[in-house]
């Protein structure tokens, strides 16, 4: 466990906090006035090795070499020269800081990153971090890397979960949810929709298979997997050549030797340490597509159907039998912006096809495909 303090007075700045991975969708902005939860869990903290915010180079002020050791690798892309290592945190973990005033306004419907930190130190007045609650982008603190240090609060070792552990915890992310639109409390603004989570999921599994392919076609398994990205496979990868095959793999599902053509693995990413499993045998040669350990969980060991969240609690050895959730009635869309990221950030985007991808991206967009 830790505890993060400022780095100008030492003042206790957060609750004490254990390390998990940092969510795939933590930079989504995701539709028009959407109102989303907060980001993390109360207790944790994740860390973004990426640089993130000004000043920023554009790649004409650099070359290649430069780039690719920044892992850009497509022409045109601008990066940032911030400090690396941005802690984010929810919201109600912070302790001792204070909103600024004059940073804390001026945006749609609550407060981004446009004019830098927004929180200060209470004892100091340092700026030590960004409130973020604004429409469409998740909510949560980032904390400044170089305004912030942290501690350790005890001697114990932080307990990591095996793969058989997580499995028997069982904690899925639902493929679609509630969706509200700011200022509404489930009235005219709510409609049901694919989760922000999976279409951020998504993006990133979809880059990895785009690079994975080699420039020929790529299948998934039926159902939900093929729901969520057969679509857009089928129409960003040529046809008329043998198919390369994806399957799911992990802890708990049979070897993946037992599909000789599989040499695609759609793989879970452990949540606490970023680790993404690898089978052992001939298997492991197989290219791992990463997908968070919820939707992971979810496409290899499905639910029946969803149930509808209920309130209050029923008398003993009554039984509930809720409807199942509604569907979403648009068709699966991946997250334009975690796909083009993740993408520029894989050397095979040097290749003109995936380069070709990346420069129609706007048009792929009105297309429907994210």
């Amino acid at each position: 466990m830790y505890i993060f303090v400022c780095a100008g007075c030492g003042a206790r700045l957060t609750v004490p906090l254990s390390q998990v991975v940092l969510p795939v969708h933590a930079h989504q902005k995701y539709g028009n006035g959407v109102q989303l939860p907060v980001l993390m869990e109360s207790g944790t903290f994740a860390v973004d090795p990426n640089r993130l915010g000004p000043p920023w180079r554009r790649w004409d002020e650099a070359d290649a070499e430069e780039g690719a050791a920044r892992d850009i690798h497509v022409p045109g892309f601008s990066w940032s020269d911030g400090t690396p290592g941005t802690v984010v945190i929810a919201p109600g973990d912070t302790r001792g800081a204070v909103l600024i005033p004059e940073k804390a306004g001026g945006y749609c419907c609550g407060l981004d990153w446009g004019e830098g930190p927004n929180m200060a130190c209470e004892a100091c007045g340092l700026p030590v971090a960004s409130r973020i609650d604004d429409c469409s982008l998740w909510q949560a603190v980032w904390l400044a890397p170089d305004a912030v240090r942290r501690l350790p609060v005890d001697n114990a070792a932080p307990t990591t979960l095996s793969w058989a552990e997580l499995l028997a915890e069982g904690k899925r992310t639902p493929p679609y949810e509630p969706i509200t639109r700011w200022g509404s409390l489930l009235g005219s603004g709510h409609r049901w929709s694919w989760s922000p989570q999976w279409e951020a999921a998504a993006g990133r599994a979809l880059a990895h298979l785009l690079a994975a392919s080699d420039g020929q076609p790529v299948t998934v398994p039926h159902g939900l997997t093929a729901e969520v990205l057969q679509r857009a496979l089928d129409a960003l990868l040529p046809g008329g050549r043998p198919a390369r095959h994806a399957v799911l793999a992990g802890p708990g599902l049979s070897g993946p030797d037992a599909d000789a053509d599989a040499d695609i693995l759609l793989v879970p990413v452990h949540p606490q340490t970023g680790e993404t499993w690898r089978p052992a045998g001939r298997a492991a040669s197989a290219y791992p597509v990463p997908l968070p350990f919820g939707v992971w969980m979810w496409l290899a060991f499905p639910e029946p159907h969803l149930r509808l969240p209920a309130s209050g609690t029923m008398p003993d050895g009554v039984v509930r039998d809720d409807p199942p959730m509604p569907r979403p009635h648009q068709l699966f869309r991946v997250d334009p912006s975690i796909f083009q990221h993740t993408l520029t950030q894989l050397p095979a985007a040097r290749s003109p096809r995936l380069r070709e991808i990346l420069e129609n991206l706007t048009q792929h967009m009105r297309s429907g495909l994210f």
